[in-house]
């Protein structure tokens, strides 16, 4: 009986151990730390390629070339800053620093040069620097991608004729243009400076002398020339502009059209630089005060072109014609009672020497043109004649950059040498308003002549919306604002 009954004990406890076992190893199958059996290895398939990366379309190949160029400009902006060649591109304070020349920057408080650019001027002109016209020079400049010299062994020396050595204008031709351009070309153009008094002209026929070759490069200043091409006076009509952003951007507006028309009737080359008549509004340099209309009547008193003339006219004085390095003794003598010019001209001209008073004014701020002989200019190689427009932008830029200080400057010098300012009253501003409606701009029209003229439509276009007058097909001369 015992063996009978441990048989099927040790059966039992056997069937129990296998029923463990095989719990266990399906415990074991279950977890996710096991490899399941395996299957049949499938068939090996050929790796994939990589993907390509993706192409940037034409718009984005253009910003990220913008992007670059925009960073390169900045890095440029940054290497050239505090001095002379100094642009900007989104931070005035690089602008800031030395002139080229002691001269052409500011003063001090008792007067003297000191040749600074501060930055304060420069926030109250930063239109200027912002502005469509300044980033148009940046890219006519090609500061990131100057014309390489090729030329080599070649010898050109041509004469500038500006109008006068004491005017700020001819003083950074001096110092800035021609010493780059000499550097730029290895000295191989050379540019000598002169001036009208000292060839003896006037600047009146400048554009016959340019066409003829007597003149190798010249200003060109609309006003006299105005005899020659009346529809160039078109910039030079004096008492329309309230502030001096009005006339800049009237400047700027008219550019392409006067160097067009400037380069038809000099035939000369394409315009060189523009030279930028900062501080210059425009007062009466008199030995007396100017308060009322009767106090013009009868003064006999220098203009330096034919608009100007309406305007002194229209306020009761007598125009007179006098050349510029003429009028100190002019007015030393008598033969003139004043003088109307810009503050720093006067300045320049000692004029406070024989004055006592400026009375004022009118607001001024505008460019004139630098062109050369085509022939002179057709005789440079093409790198050559490339480094000359280049460095034209160039100057320009830092004429620009010079002008936040000019503009303030003029009239502060001629008060610490003794003149005593005196400004329009209401009633004297309404006469100089009436005189541009009544004689300047009518005396404009009539010089032109012919009213199918298309530099009427050209002043209806631009200069209208700026300064509120518009000119009827008849002649007739309105305000509209």
């Amino acid at each position: 009986m015992k063996k009978l009954v441990g048989l099927p004990l040790l059966l039992v406890l056997s069937l129990v151990f296998t029923l463990t076992l095989a719990a266990a190893c399906g415990s074991a199958a279950e977890s996710p730390t096991e490899a399941p059996a395996p299957t049949a290895a499938p068939q090996p398939t050929a790796a994939p390629t990589a993907m390509p990366e993706p192409t940037a379309t034409p718009a984005e190949q253009m910003e990220e070339k913008s992007m670059s160029a925009d960073e390169e400009l900045v890095a440029y902006a940054a290497s050239v800053a505090g001095g002379p060649g100094a642009i900007y591109v989104g931070d005035l304070n690089q602008l800031t620093g030395p002139a080229p020349e002691v001269s052409l920057g500011g003063i001090d408080e008792e007067g003297k040069p000191d040749g600074s650019v501060p930055l304060e001027s420069l926030e109250r002109h930063l239109r200027i620097y912002e502005s469509d016209y300044y980033h148009a020079l940046l890219h006519k400049a090609k500061l990131l991608d100057p014309t390489p010299l090729t030329s080599s062994g070649e010898e050109f020396e041509f004469q500038y004729a500006c109008t006068n050595r004491a005017l700020l204008p001819c003083k950074l031709m001096e110092f800035f243009l021609i010493p780059n351009v000499a550097e730029r070309t290895n000295d191989q153009l050379i540019i000598n400076l002169t001036s009208f008094p000292e060839l003896g002209i006037s600047g009146a026929d400048n554009m016959t002398l340019i066409r003829d070759g007597t003149l190798d490069i010249a200003e060109i200043y609309t006003g006299y020339v105005a005899g020659e091409v009346p529809a160039l006076e078109i910039q030079s009509l004096w008492g329309m502009f309230k502030d001096h952003k009005a006339q800049y951007d009237a400047t700027t507006v008219l550019t392409p059209d006067l160097e067009q028309m400037i380069a038809d009737e000099s035939g000369g080359s394409p315009i060189i630089t523009h030279n930028w008549y900062v501080g210059i509004d425009q007062f009466f340099f008199c030995s007396e005060a100017l308060t009322t209309p009767e106090d013009f009547k009868g003064k006999k008193t220098r203009s330096h072109g034919a608009a100007i003339s309406d305007w002194i006219n229209g306020m009761g004085a007598e125009a007179q014609f006098v050349a510029f390095a003429e009028v100190y003794t002019a007015l030393e003598r008598g033969i003139l009672d004043c003088g109307v010019t810009g503050a720093d001209p006067a300045y320049g001209q000692r004029w406070y020497e024989v004055t006592t008073h400026m009375n004022g004014f009118l607001v001024s701020l505008f460019n004139d043109n630098v062109v050369m002989n085509a022939g002179n200019f057709d005789k440079l190689p093409p790198d050559i004649q490339a480094i000359l427009i280049e460095e034209g932008a160039k100057h320009e830029l830092e004429a620009l950059r010079l002008a936040a200080i000019q503009n303030e400057v003029g009239v502060k010098k001629n008060e610490l040498a003794g003149l005593e300012k005196v400004l329009f009253s209401e009633e004297l501003q309404a006469l100089s308003d009436q005189a541009v409606l009544n004689n300047v701009v009518p005396g404009w029209i009539n010089r032109v002549g012919d009213m199918n003229d298309p530099i009427f439509d050209i002043f209806n276009e631009k200069i209208t919306p700026i300064v509120g007058i518009r000119i009827e097909e008849d002649g007739t001369v309105v305000k509209i604002n």
